[in-house]
């Protein structure tokens, strides 16, 4: 890396999934990184697992809908490893049904796990994680193609995605004098425990198997497979280096050609 020094990432949702991909990516890539999940055995797994390949990682537990826990979660990355030089907004839940039996509980969770986390995390690596005193940072919103195209019965959930991508480009051109760029990675179908969760979900709706429904998203895409973790998380070590520089204010499809837009 360029600045002769390792630079600090901070990531959400770091245990399973893309956020473990992202993890591992950046982390290999030089970063020192820090990230959090909910589950204190989780985080406590992925930390000796990568510390065990030599990796420079550490995490603690976080719930992202917390004003006072995300407050604490970037005190603590500061601390450990120093100010914070890219973030990852990628803690996330999905969520849905038919919208007009959907409850106030569950449009309000998802929004709060989706969307507000993503603001208030950004605003708080930008004041207490240093991010905009210095002239260089990255921030990384994990969005999805449902941020850009209305999924049928995913209603909180795509409006929460739109919401992150709408976030993401006013933020970028926003700070687009200060060498802080902003995008949105936007996944489509990949290959992960929460994808499992809504195949299950999707199944049971149409009182059919997870296979077929596999099947039946697995036909959507053009590259005729789901995506992985790791290639989601290459955009990400990608956007996070110097060579991305002029990308700001995007949201890039990693999607195996399902979304043309």
């Amino acid at each position: 890396m360029s600045q002769g020094h390792a630079r600090t990432a901070l990531v959400t949702g770091g245990t399973s999934g893309i956020g473990r991909a992202v993890v591992q990516t950046l982390a290999e890539q030089g970063h020192r990184v820090f990230f959090c999940a909910r589950g204190a055995d989780a985080v406590e797994l992925t930390v000796k697992e990568l510390r065990d390949e030599n990796l420079d990682v550490a995490g603690t537990t976080c719930d992202v809908r917390s004003h006072e826990e995300i407050t604490a979660l970037v005190a603590a990355a500061v601390e450990h490893f120093g100010p914070v030089d890219v973030l990852v907004n990628n803690a996330g839940r999905s969520g849905g049904g038919i919208t007009a039996d959907i409850d106030d509980d569950l449009w309000f969770d998802v929004i709060a796990t989706n969307l507000h986390s993503v603001f208030l995390l950004t605003r708080e690596v930008l004041n207490a994680g240093g991010m905009r005193d210095r002239a260089w940072g990255r921030v990384i919103n994990i969005a999805s193609t449902a941020g850009k195209q209305g999924v049928v019965y995913g209603a909180p959930y795509s409006a929460s995605k739109h919401g992150v991508v709408g976030f993401t480009k006013a933020l970028g051109n926003e700070l687009g004098p200060t060498g802080i760029t902003v995008n949105a990675v936007c996944p489509g179908y990949v290959e992960t425990p929460m994808a499992q969760a809504i195949r299950g979900r999707y199944a049971a709706f149409h009182k059919t198997t997870d296979q077929a429904i596999l099947e039946k998203f697995t036909a959507k895409i053009p590259l005729g497979r789901y995506s992985t973790p790791e290639e989601v998380a290459g955009l990400v070590g990608y956007l996070a280096s110097d060579a991305a520089a002029p990308i700001t204010a995007q949201a890039i499809n990693v999607c195996g050609g399902l979304g043309n837009f």
